[in-house]
């Protein structure tokens, strides 16, 4: 269903949030994410002055190095433009991730290592999507090389990639009933 059309409106404000996934030649994968905030006004910083429309408010980059288990073996931030000179000091809180597994309760263990005063909001809300784009990245490459040596889906992914993680994974969903007929379980009535 595509969103209603929006009222007259002037953008003020864009985040781009971008997130890349790699393997490595020596079988570790790398993490990236880029955050990047701007205006579409000028304003008066404290400490940088002037910033002009379009001036990145925001900008950091982050680096996660991951195992096949996803366990963070190496973790790096920089942050090259800020409201304040501090900012930047949190980058080098950030490889307190390093032993940290990528998983359930990922974030609640992040922001216990680097979270309120120990971190940067910013560079910690890029987390978010790096550990979703961990699954998209090890998953889908790991399921085109099952696919490569002849395997089927439902034999590459048996019990399911995440069961009851989203709607298509849900027990009860036609995806399940059909790939993983082992884990499919009816709806419960409403």
């Amino acid at each position: 269903m595509p969103l209603s059309p929006p009222a007259t409106r002037r953008q003020l404000h864009s985040r781009q949030v971008r997130c890349e996934g790699y393997l490595r030649e020596d079988g570790l994968w790398d993490l990236e994410a880029e955050l990047v905030d701007t205006k579409t006004y000028a304003f008066e910083n404290h400490w940088r002055g002037r910033v002009e429309p379009g001036v990145p408010v925001h900008r950091m980059r982050v680096r996660l190095t991951l195992d096949d288990r996803l366990t963070i073996i190496a973790a790096e931030a920089e942050t090259l433009e800020s409201p304040y000179a501090v900012c930047g000091n949190a980058a080098a809180n950030f490889s307190r991730l390093v032993g940290l597994r990528i998983g359930p309760g990922w974030m609640r263990r992040v922001k216990e290592r680097y979270g309120r005063a120990a971190g940067c909001t910013h560079i910690l809300e890029l987390l978010y999507p790096l550990g979703t784009s961990a699954y998209q990245t090890l998953g889908p490459w790991r399921e085109h090389q099952r696919q490569l040596a002849g395997m089927s889906e439902a034999e590459s992914m048996k019990g399911g990639p995440g069961l009851d993680s989203c709607m298509a994974f849900a027990r009860s969903s036609p995806v399940v009933r059909t790939l993983w007929p082992e884990e499919y379980r009816e709806a419960e009535p409403a």
